[in-house]
């Protein structure tokens, strides 16, 4: 015979497969891979902005304070500014120094809002309201603290630390206090206790309980005042530092906003550069991407928000916090500003119709502890911005979750525009979980779905990104909020 059946055979089977494959199968890779050179160039220059931010926004009012700026600078206005908005109109809404919200108005108008949704608080420490002490058989001076979010305690020991926020004086004037970033400044320091006296005072305790809470307090002098009648006299001299460089007294903590965070800088990880590593990417790479999205938004079909939200680390409760009716009070003024009037009904019918991004990160694989994740539906760092249809606890408790309909409409809007994302959920179902702020949106009726870069190290005081995945989330915010 001519011809080996088999052999023929084998050949066309394997050539069917290898189509049925490409055309079945999904795609996954890595964005280093498939961009393009120029549109890498962009992503690169893009993460060093984004770094620049980091370092000056280490708390949500310096994010505040930041985004303010940068919006004023592309011609967002205080609402309160305008009599009535027209298509193009744009604005920004500030809640007590520690959420905001820009927006532009659509050439639809208010038929509905789109939203990108963050939160600019992270895991830190928060000065207790009578912080300052001295012990008095070590002659030092410490600062109490009370931990905020969910944290490793024994991650924040040894490290430099520095203390941002405000201060009021009885007086009524307002001190801003930054002390440890810039060159010169002295920074703060939680001492862990030396291996050689840690076996039993440390080492029978679960990793977790390594560091307590109440052992989470900052070296803040040595030197005693030169008064032999001052019983505290390391305290005082402190006191009298902070009196001669700020005007402040003791009482002056207890109407403080003081926060401690890590004092070093944002810096490049790896050999090739790769990543990025800071404090706060939880979730400030969501603002920062969400920021310059709206910012460079031009005559979008619907009237686009971006919203930056403080207290999400510990449930998104207070006034500040996505459980507040910020957003209620801001798509209030927005609606009626521009129809002219308000009808309960009809704003609650707009609300229904409007889609929303829960701008929130994601985790991207350990490849230390892979074992926490079902690596088949776990982010990739590379990969592009991590869509989760839902997030939550073991049995989706927690959960906001997409419907297959908004979850086909948001792939669409991706697919078209060429931005790279994967599908993934944060670990095993067993494992542990996470929640966002998707499900105080969907309350109202609106579609909603959580989109943001996946982080390795998240909550720690140094997390790492992928600068692929930080592109992809601006490219992600920027085609939503346009379309």
């Amino acid at each position: 015979m001519d011809a080996c059946p088999y052999k023929n055979g084998g050949v066309v089977m394997a050539k069917k497969k290898e189509n049925i494959e490409e055309k079945l199968a999904k795609k996954s890779e890595s964005m280093w891979t498939t961009l393009k050179k120029n549109d890498l160039k962009k992503a690169l220059k893009f993460a060093e902005s984004y770094r620049e931010f980091l370092k000056e926004a280490k708390t949500e009012r310096e994010s505040v304070e930041f985004i303010l700026q940068e919006a004023k600078k592309r011609g967002f206005k205080d609402i309160d500014s305008y009599k009535s908005l027209k298509p193009g109109d744009k604005f920004y809404v500030i809640n007590r120094e520690k959420s905001i919200a820009l927006g532009i108005v659509g050439k639809k108008g208010v038929e509905r809002f789109n939203l990108v949704v963050s939160h600019i608080d992270s895991p830190r420490l928060d000065l207790k309201p009578n912080p300052l002490w001295e012990d008095g058989e070590s002659s030092l001076a410490l600062l109490k603290t009370h931990y905020y979010g969910g944290i490793k305690k024994y991650q924040w020991v040894s490290r430099p630390l520095s203390i941002h926020g405000v201060v009021y004086t009885k007086s009524g004037k307002k001190i801003p206090v930054r002390i440890g970033e810039t060159p010169g400044d002295p920074v703060f320091v939680i001492p862990d206790l030396l291996p050689h006296l840690a076996h039993k005072a440390q080492g029978d305790r679960k990793l977790f309980e390594g560091i307590q809470g109440e052992e989470l307090q900052l070296l803040v002098g040595n030197i005693p005042i030169e008064d032999k009648d001052i019983k505290h006299k390391i305290k005082v001299n402190i006191l009298k530092i902070l009196n001669e460089k700020y005007g402040l007294v003791e009482e002056d903590f207890n109407s403080a906003d003081l926060e401690i965070v890590p004092a070093h800088e944002p810096r490049d990880v790896g050999f090739d550069e790769s990543m990025l590593g800071a404090y706060g990417q939880d979730d400030r790479i969501c603002a920062y991407t969400s920021l310059r999205a709206v910012l460079e938004v031009e005559n979008p079909t619907y009237t686009s928000l971006s919203f930056f939200y403080d207290k999400e680390e510990i449930g998104s409760d207070g006034n500040v916090g996505a459980q507040g009716n910020f957003l209620e009070y801001v798509l209030v003024k927005v609606y009626t500003l521009a129809r002219g009037d308000f009808k309960h009904h009809e704003f609650l019918e707009t609300l229904y119709r409007s889609k929303a991004l829960s701008a929130d990160v994601s985790a991207a694989i350990n490849p230390i502890f892979k074992n926490v994740h079902d690596i088949q539906n776990a982010a990739k760092a590379g990969y592009g911005v991590v869509i989760s249809k839902y997030t939550g606890h073991g049995g989706k408790y927690g959960s906001s979750e997409a419907t297959a309909e908004f979850m086909y409409e948001i792939l669409s809007l991706f697919r078209k525009n060429n931005v790279p994302y994967q599908i993934a959920e944060l670990g095993k179902v067993d494992e542990g979980g996470g929640g966002t702020i998707a499900k105080f949106f969907a309350r109202y009726g609106m579609d909603v779905v959580d989109i943001g870069p996946g982080i390795i190290s998240m909550h720690s005081p140094f997390e790492i990104v992928s600068k692929m995945d930080l592109w992809s989330a601006y490219l992600a915010y920027k085609v939503f909020l346009s379309q």
